[in-house]
């Protein structure tokens, strides 16, 4: 847009209306080739993808310094009702507990649990890992009442013992990019990013991506049992004493949870938590 030039004298509207459309001429004629460039200069490049290795994201974020390094985020899992799940201790699974389970996680390890009895799949296993790659900042001392939820979806996990791979990204809603639908009172909305999106890009412009679960795609070795590689070490957590919350209001037993999306049943689907 040109502005308009002042007028400091009314004896000069005349000529000074002559200067502005010379300017303007002038401006259009200089910005049209940077204009051209400028749609012909490639987009820019996310550094973080949806495929990165385990542990990746979260080590570039420790870089970054500040109060990351160190910090056990509380992290709740839940699974569906009889589910048991199992953290890897010492080089191997510890006894299954049921759900929810909440512990605290650092930042950017990789956590591999197992998940057992699964509704209507009785003996088979499923073994995600969670990747925990930022923190949050509750009030002093009350960090074990905020933690990141991870939900475990009965689909996602039918889906893995299928022989699929889901990434699903778990990210803190920006209140003004919030999805326009009512609030679960069990369940994580959560939507499908699609096939070929990048659903850590995705979170990020939805708010601010906190923890990534991969689920499928690996088994441990029938004989030997899981390695020190497939528990990725086996890092260190702290268990945390459950919270009990207030039902929230409005919320009901008899009304079913809705949701934000439905899960494709795609090589690999990807999708995004909240």
């Amino acid at each position: 847009m040109v502005r308009q030039l002042r007028n400091l004298a009314h004896r000069c509207a005349v000529g000074q209306a002559r200067v502005a459309r010379v300017v303007a001429i002038a401006m259009l004629i200089g910005l049209g080739p940077s204009l051209r460039l400028a749609a012909q200069s490639p987009g820019v490049h996310y550094r973080y993808q949806g495929n990165e290795p385990p542990g990746a994201i979260g080590s570039l974020q420790l870089q970054r310094g500040g109060p990351l390094p160190g910090y056990f985020q509380p992290v709740e899992i839940k699974a569906p009702e009889g589910a048991l799940i199992s953290l890897a201790v010492d080089g191997a699974f510890d006894q299954p507990r049921p759900t929810p389970l909440r512990v605290g996680m650092l930042i950017a390890p990789v956590y591999r649990f197992r998940v057992t009895n699964i509704p209507l799949h009785p003996g088979r296993e499923v073994f995600p890992t969670i990747e925990v790659i930022d923190r949050l900042y509750p009030p002093a001392g009350q960090a074990p009442r905020f933690p990141i939820p991870i939900e475990l979806l009965q689909d996602d996990l039918e889906l893995a013992l299928e022989g699929n791979y889901i990434t699903r990204v778990i990210y803190l809603e920006d209140p003004d990019r919030a999805l326009p639908v009512a609030s679960a009172c069990k369940e994580q909305n959560w939507f499908d990013s699609g096939p070929g999106a990048n659903p850590v890009q995705m979170a990020d412009r939805l708010g601010r991506p906190m923890a990534i679960l991969r689920m499928g795609g690996r088994l441990p070795d029938d004989r030997t049992g899981p390695d020190a590689q497939f528990l990725a070490g086996s890092p260190p957590f702290v268990c945390l004493p459950p919270v009990r919350r207030l039902p929230l209001v409005g919320c009901s037993e008899a009304v079913p949870a809705p949701r934000a999306g439905a899960a494709a049943p795609t090589a690999e689907p990807e999708s995004i938590s909240q």
